[in-house]
């Protein structure tokens, strides 16, 4: 040490270890407030017991402790794993008690075009066993829809190739929903603006789209990014309008096209399949108009032939009313005659029950009717004598057993009810105070009284004991069980 350093060292100012980590600690944080850091993960073994993440980011030539607390990891779209090259966003600090510096992770996104189709299989397996992608949720695609939404950038090349295509082929009314392709947000939009056509009432001021397009042009695997997004995924799988996704080119595959109801290779593909050639379908027509014509001149003439040899088969009007016309007379001929005897007839029934019916045949009937209700009248004056002679005999029973459950009873055998003035009875002495008004039942009639001042208690006598003699001439003593 020299003199120099000698004579400075009383005039420097002393920290403790505590105030020399705090002092750090501020300075990097100071310095290092928001960084963004490019490295692969080691030692990731997920979240400890309080949830907290602990791992660390290396390169070739260095490595920085990781740390990503409860709260964020639980709401971070994208999970770190072992050994995938990353870009971890967050603020740079120290660790005083083993005096270390870190970095507390506040994002986290896949670095490189591995990592990213590492992470597109992640989540690809993870909505397939969800039944996102299953065949039996895709629906049929209308076969010449009325309007047609389109979401797209509406400044890219790809909105107006639609646009010619759909005018070339068969012009339909296009709904185009403006949104970011690509870029922080875009696939926030992106499944917002699916939403928001599947949202349009039917027969709205805004029409409601009959086909939905998500489309976007080619790029790399970043650019399309958005269209591999959970909610992006989501949003077209839950679609109620058909949907066709046309992102990139043929070779691109993005996971929304494994939810959509069909996948074009290119935009101007999906209008293809969107809509019909309208001169060929008019071509079509055509034919099978001309076909059909033909069909039914082919049928009218085949009908009209039938029709003819049906009629010369058909025998004559005359001789097929010729045999009903001679029934019809032969029985206009017979009705005078078959009336007057079925009047005839009928007479000699009436005749015959009109003898029957004389004075002393009522007379008997009368007769019969008032021994029955004769009868009836005895039999219900039975059944009311022994249903009221049944009843009184219970109730003298239960007269009976309630004079004998009946506390009078009790009081006839000399015992008494003591009630306080306000009728309650009362069971014991001391439920009794001074100058007390007492109300006593006895079995003949009540008596008012009203209790003196306290008494000294009688002493309690004192326990009987019971001398016994067993069987063997020996005396034992037992107290008494009372």
């Amino acid at each position: 040490m020299t003199a120099n350093a000698a004579e400075t060292l009383p005039n420097s100012p002393e920290f403790t270890v505590s105030e020399l980590s705090s002092a750090l600690k501020r300075t990097v944080e100071d310095a290092y407030g928001h960084v963004r850091v490019r490295g692969e993960i080691s030692g990731f073994k997920g979240p400890v017991a309080s949830g907290h993440v602990y791992f660390g980011l290396k390169d070739e030539g260095a490595k920085i402790d990781a740390v990503i607390w409860k709260g964020v990891f639980g709401r971070m779209k994208f999970k770190p794993q072992e050994g995938l090259e990353v870009i971890a966003t967050g603020k740079l600090t120290t660790y005083p008690g083993s005096s270390k510096y870190q970095i507390v992770i506040e994002a986290i996104e896949p670095a490189g075009v591995g990592a990213l189709m590492a992470l597109i299989e992640e989540r690809k397996k993870k909505l397939a066993a969800e039944g996102l992608f299953d065949e039996a949720r895709k629906q049929l695609l209308p076969w010449l829809p009325e309007v047609i939404g389109v979401v797209t950038s509406p400044t890219g090349a790809v909105i107006r190739d639609i646009l010619h295509r759909l005018e070339d082929r068969f012009p339909r009314r296009v709904l185009v929903w403006p949104v970011r392709v690509q870029g922080e947000g875009s696939a926030e939009q992106i499944a917002a603006a699916i939403h928001g056509f599947n949202a349009l009432p039917e027969g709205g001021k805004i029409p409601r789209p009959d086909l939905l397009i998500v489309a976007r042009g080619g790029g790399s695997l970043e650019d399309l990014w958005s269209f591999n997004e959970e909610i992006v995924v989501r949003a077209a799988a839950e679609s109620m309008i058909p949907l066709i996704s046309a992102v990139g080119h043929e070779t691109d595959i993005t996971l929304i096209d494994f939810a959509a109801d069909k996948r074009a290779p290119t935009p101007t593909a999906a209008a293809e399949m969107a809509v019909p050639v309208r001169a060929e379908l008019a071509v079509e027509i055509s034919s099978l108009a001309r076909r059909s014509f033909a069909s039914w001149q082919r049928s009218q003439e085949s009908r009209r032939g039938d029709l003819r040899s049906a009629s010369r088969a058909l025998p004559k009007a005359q001789d097929l009313l010729s045999i009903p016309r001679q029934r019809l007379d032969r029985a206009a001929a017979a009705l005078p005659r078959a009336l007057r005897a079925n009047a005839h007839i009928y007479d000699r029934r009436l005749s015959a029950v009109a003898g029957r019916l004389t004075v002393t045949t009522l007379k008997m009937q009368i007769e019969r009717s008032r021994e029955r209700v004769q009868r009836l009248a005895d039999a219900a004056q039975r059944c009311g004598k022994f249903s009221i002679e049944h009843r009184r005999t219970r109730l003298s029973h239960i007269g009976q057993l309630l004079a004998a459950l009946s506390y009078k009873g009790v009081l006839s055998r000399g015992f008494a009810l003591v009630r306080d003035e306000e009728g309650h009875p009362l069971h014991a002495a001391a439920d009794i105070g001074p100058g007390a008004a007492l109300s006593i039942e006895f079995a003949d009639g009540r008596v008012d009284a009203i209790t003196q001042s306290d008494r000294a208690a009688p002493a309690p006598k004192p326990k009987s004991v019971t001398k016994r003699t067993t069987d063997f001439g020996v005396k034992k003593v037992q107290g008494d069980l009372f």
